[in-house]
């Protein structure tokens, strides 16, 4: 069965941010294909869409390596997010469905719920489905794809601390959410943007280790994609 390049594109790219491989760390073919038990074609084309996506570098003498991201590109990343979270929001108080805010309103009933209770794992699943959610919302395919992008980009630079105050913090998620449903798109983009700004406050830059290339294979026919 032949892996498709996208599939192996998202394998290296869920190792790249979870610090399998390190930046500047090189990314060869062999390595590669041997890892996802794969051929070389599909690894080669998921290299070429993660230096797209600036995952993924090419030196000379060296070939494909792990992009080393500045401090002032990870500082722009967050303030681009900021301003396109807000963005989101706003277009999904005009476009949204009855479905995403089903969705989003009984993401805001866990996340109030596990707020209180304190669990704080549940609580970093929960923000990420809703931000995807809040995204797909807004019905702009290029935004989304942005947003994704995003996503991906600031848990690989960045760790993110548990709010300070999570009841509260869930409480401008359903806020968000309210406006979104009445259709207030300045609204929506006006608490989005004071949500985003505050919860920037709790990313801290990561510190990352350089890649090992006697990593186990990952067997891609078992079902990750």
């Amino acid at each position: 069965m032949r892996i498709p390049a996208h599939a192996v594109c998202t394998a290296i790219r869920d190792d790249i941010v979870s610090g399998v491989f390190g930046p500047g760390g090189r990314l060869t073919e062999e390595v590669l294909a041997r890892r996802y038990g794969v051929s070389r074609v599909p690894v080669r084309e998921a290299l070429r869409t993660l230096e797209s996506e600036g995952f993924v570098t090419t030196r000379r003498h060296a070939g494909a390596c792990v992009a080393e991201p500045t401090e002032q590109e990870a500082a722009d990343l967050l303030e681009l997010r900021m301003l396109l979270e807000p963005l989101a929001a706003a277009r999904a108080a005009r476009r949204r469905t009855e479905a995403h805010l089903k969705v989003l309103r009984g993401l805001v009933r866990l996340g109030q719920e596990r707020a209180r209770r304190g669990q704080g794992e549940d609580l970093r699943s929960l923000g990420g489905w809703f931000h995807e959610t809040l995204a797909q919302a807004s019905g702009s395919p290029g935004l989304i794809a942005l947003l994704t992008q995003m996503r991906y980009k600031v848990a690989w630079m960045y760790v993110v601390e548990a709010p300070a105050r999570p009841v509260e913090s869930w409480a401008e998620h359903g806020a968000v959410v309210d406006a979104v449903a009445r259709g207030d798109a300045e609204r929506a983009r006006a608490l989005a943007a004071v949500h985003a700004e505050r919860a920037a406050g709790a990313h801290r830059l990561r510190i990352r280790s350089a890649v090992s290339t006697s990593q186990p294979a990952v067997n891609m026919s078992s079902g990750r994609h």
